[in-house]
């Protein structure tokens, strides 16, 4: 503990035990119609608690039930810490996947409302404790609070299917359909209420962007399903439990790291590859050549004169022009191929299996489009949107195994010619030239680049001031 100097008030170390004024929570800044949503859903989940306490008796079974569900889900959060901490870090803006839906469905199928509100309670309580840094504590109440409205609904829909006595599990194909039925609404309820959260909360986001990647959605299907399996398991023989915890663990990782994953492969802002993902793409390739005596393109783009833009417009117009680019990029490439973002705005694109003409033709295609296609910006001081008649780029390109037989050659020798072809006016495309054998013991020799005979483009109008 500390003192603040100024306040004289005690300061834990800890910076989620501080104390903070009601009138200083985040929760006050959000905006009316999410504030009210967010309200009246803790409330609504406050009160389906009490009513359930109210009307529920808990048998001694259940609470051996409780006890194993409990220590189970607090095993699964340590051992999966570290994933869940640097996920907790990544997320934002979209709906938050994670496995205590798996504890706590299992807890509708064996135990009263009011001991699933306690294991959904003592999970969020531990994440607090354990795995979680600095949160936005109504977020996680929220969160907490629809974990228990969908648990009331699924409750329901097994009572309203004949299962009303634990443990509610199926034991026939009837009883299974309920299940199921069970759990897709435990899932709607909760993914529906998240959406819905995010969409007041950030009035800018549109729908699909506040819907998430739909395929993580098959985490939670996973999760359910396995819920369901444990839960029976449990019904017979709740000793059993914790020897699933390897099955439980591996799904995790399996599932949900390789998401964080995916998300440090790509780009931010474009939405491209970064660059330590695409090496690697580029070095899988290049052994991939190496065994069937292939061949393998990249080209390394730079757009002309981009500082322009960035100092008259702002860097919100360089990153709508940037964008623009990206699109015509996309486009123009293959499904097998990968385009990165490899740095401010260079892009480096990977073409398994084109020769050199073959390189140079679909870069000139590129060059050509992108000359030829207005880009609409918008002035960060005026706020008016302009129109660039076309932008241009100058192009390097390499092919393995001519230009380089390793990555960092290949990329070598296509930044040396993206250099020639900008020493060279811009706006055109060069193709390095095949490289001399390279000594065990000696550096590489970066090879001259020659120039690619490129058709007349009309070159982007000056920027309208």
């Amino acid at each position: 503990m500390t003192r603040d100097r100024e306040t004289g008030l005690v300061k834990s170390v800890n910076p989620r035990l501080n104390w903070v004024s009601p009138s200083k929570w985040r929760l006050w800044s959000l905006p009316r119609a999410a504030l009210a949503y967010v309200l009246v859903t803790d409330l609504a989940a406050a009160l389906v608690t009490v009513i359930a306490g109210l009307h529920s008796t808990v048998s001694g079974k259940e609470w051996v039930w409780f006890a194993v569900l409990t220590v189970a889900s607090i095993l699964h959060l340590e051992a999966a810490r570290s994933i869940e901490r640097r996920r907790e870090l990544a997320v934002e803006g979209v709906p938050y996947t994670n496995l205590k839906s798996l504890w706590v469905f299992t807890g509708v199928l064996l135990l009263p409302l009011p001991l699933v509100v306690g294991l959904a309670v003592i999970a969020y309580t531990y994440c607090w404790l354990r795995v979680y840094g600095e949160f936005v504590w109504h977020r996680k109440i929220f969160s907490a609070a629809t974990f228990i409205l969908a648990s009331a609904a699924a409750s329901a829909v097994l009572r309203a299917g004949g299962l009303a006595a634990a443990p509610r599990v199926p034991v026939d194909f009837l009883s299974l359909v309920v299940v199921v039925s069970a759990a897709a609404t435990w899932w709607l309820v909760n993914y529906a209420m998240v959406v819905g959260a995010i969409l007041l909360s950030n009035p800018e986001t549109n729908a699909r962007a506040a819907l998430g990647d739909l395929s993580e959605q098959l985490v939670v299907a996973a999760a359910l399903g396995l819920g369901i399996a444990v839960g029976a398991l449990e019904a017979s023989n709740p000793w059993v439990v914790p020897v699933l915890m390897v099955t439980v663990l591996a799904l995790h990782r399996d599932l949900l790291l390789p998401q964080y994953q995916r998300a440090a492969r790509t780009d931010d802002k474009t939405g491209l590859a970064a660059p330590t993902f695409w090496s690697q793409v580029v070095g899988a390739e290049l052994r991939r050549a190496q065994l069937v005596g292939g061949n393998v393109g990249i080209l390394m783009m730079d757009v002309d004169n981009f500082s322009e833009i960035n100092n008259k417009y702002g860097h919100p117009a360089g990153d709508q022009a940037l964008q623009s680019v990206v699109r015509v990029v996309r486009s123009e490439i293959r499904r097998g191929d990968l385009a990165a973002r490899w740095g401010g705005d260079e892009l480096a694109v990977l073409l398994p299996g084109t020769t050199p003409s073959e390189l140079a033709m679909v870069g000139e295609r590129i060059r050509l489009r992108l000359a030829h296609t207005p880009v609409t910006i918008t002035h960060a001081k005026t706020a008016k949107s302009l129109v660039l008649d076309g932008i241009t780029v100058s192009m390097g390109a390499a092919v393995y195994p001519d230009s380089g037989v390793d990555v960092d050659r290949l990329v070598l020798a296509a930044d040396a010619a993206l250099l020639a072809a900008k020493e060279a006016g811009r706006n055109q495309i060069r193709l390095a030239t095949p490289c001399a054998p390279v000594e065990e013991t000696g550096d590489p020799e970066v090879p001259p680049a020659i120039p690619f005979q490129t058709r007349p483009a009309r070159r982007r109008t000056d920027i309208p001031s």
